[in-house]
């Protein structure tokens, strides 16, 4: 098992692709911390995946919320002891045009998705120093890297991702840190889910793969990078996007 013994904290874990990260995780033997401020979705699928024999936890967390990620890590660590890997994968959108987006809307999703990085990572860090090494894994976009219409507020969190990434794979490499990004493409989620068949379609057409990932696509990147196999990569962003945007 790749990931045997390891506690993992995953944020936005209730569904989706931390929910899907949550159980590649526990099958790869690691005691996972499912973070969500989603408490009903989040608790239902956590005593699934105890069905399924993984030691998984929901934790209910608001990322935005210092306090609130504060008593999160606390209760991690009371469960669990310690923290190896932290996948800071919680976000939000609220897609409009520059001309009509909101402030409270820019506002919001730069909280979560942004600032919300920032809390939890700060949060776990005594964790990962105490015992000398760590895995942090962010969730950047395509949208960050090259933008996208509608999504000023998502693109610019997206991009501000990267930055922390590169900061803190410098400040903490000498710690026995990691730091590393993942990019997604577009993803079948329950977002996507919503999106006409016929915009779907156009979409495909734009990846050279001729589909949109899978939610495991994403996870397994983040498998991989939570894992010894990846002990010298540091400051990357691993773009997982079909060759979208090459």
């Amino acid at each position: 098992m790749r990931l045997k013994d390891k506690v993992a904290v995953i944020t936005g874990a209730a569904n989706g692709i931390g929910l899907t990260a949550a159980e590649v995780f526990g099958k790869q033997g690691a005691k996972v911390a499912m973070a969500d401020f989603n408490a009903e979705q989040g608790t239902k699928h956590a005593q699934e995946l105890r069905a399924k024999g993984y030691d998984v936890t929901f934790f209910q967390v608001n990322v935005a919320d210092r306090s609130s990620v504060d008593e999160m890590v606390t209760k991690v660590r009371e469960v669990y002891g310690k923290i190896d890997i932290l996948i800071n994968n919680a976000g939000i959108t609220r897609d409009a045009m520059l001309s009509k987006l909101t402030v409270d809307d820019f506002q919001a999703v730069v909280a979560v998705n942004l600032t919300g990085v920032f809390h939890c990572t700060q949060a776990v860090l005594p964790s990962m120093i105490e015992i000398g090494k760590g895995k942090i894994i962010n969730t950047s976009s395509v949208s960050g890297v090259y933008g996208n219409v509608g999504q000023t507020n998502y693109a610019a969190t997206k991009a501000g991702v990267v930055g922390l990434t590169k900061t803190w794979a410098k400040e903490l490499g000498r710690k026995g840190i990691n730091v590393n990004a993942v990019a997604p493409g577009f993803i079948e989620t329950g977002m996507t889910a919503k999106v006409p068949e016929k915009i779907l379609d156009q979409m495909k057409q734009m990846v050279p793969l001729l589909r949109l990932g899978k939610p495991e696509d994403i996870a397994n990147a983040y498998l991989f990078l939570a894992s010894d196999e990846s002990n010298y990569i540091n400051g990357t962003v691993l773009h997982v996007d079909g060759g979208i945007m090459m």
